[in-house]
């Protein structure tokens, strides 16, 4: 059983920076799509980016391309997403899933990954 923590949320001002983490367990982590969902108070779970197995291959929702930049240790069995230029409407809790299945590699859908952490608060202020 895979078991997957973020850390890295805070509260930051707009324009700020913050660093997430998900740090991976109990699996095969190098072998693991990789990504990251947020979820806005009174909103669904959204996607936000994801990461192939070896880390050369990226996604990204059109809303955070070019702020956020999503990379993995699989060393560190640990996935990063670094956020710049954040906006208040980054604020959410932010998810990382991951897969075992190399088609669901860049899925933007929350169904097709398997393994799910508890989430880290990110709250940008204006």
């Amino acid at each position: 059983q895979v078991q997957l923590v973020e850390s890295g949320g805070g509260l930051v001002q707009a324009g700020g920076s913050l660093r997430l983490s998900c740090l991976a367990s109990g699996g095969s982590f190098s072998s693991y799509a990789m990504g990251w969902f947020r979820q806005a108070a009174g909103k669904e779970r959204e996607f936000v980016a994801a990461i192939s197995w070896s880390g050369g291959r990226t996604y990204y929702a059109d809303s955070v391309k070019g702020r956020f930049t999503i990379s993995r240790d699989n060393a560190k069995n640990t996935v990063y997403v670094q956020m710049n230029s954040l906006k208040p409407e980054d604020t959410a809790v932010y998810y990382c899933a991951a897969s075992a299945l190399p088609e669901s590699e860049g899925s933007s859908w929350a169904e097709t990954y398997d393994y799910w952490g508890q989430g880290t608060q990110v709250t940008v202020s204006s």
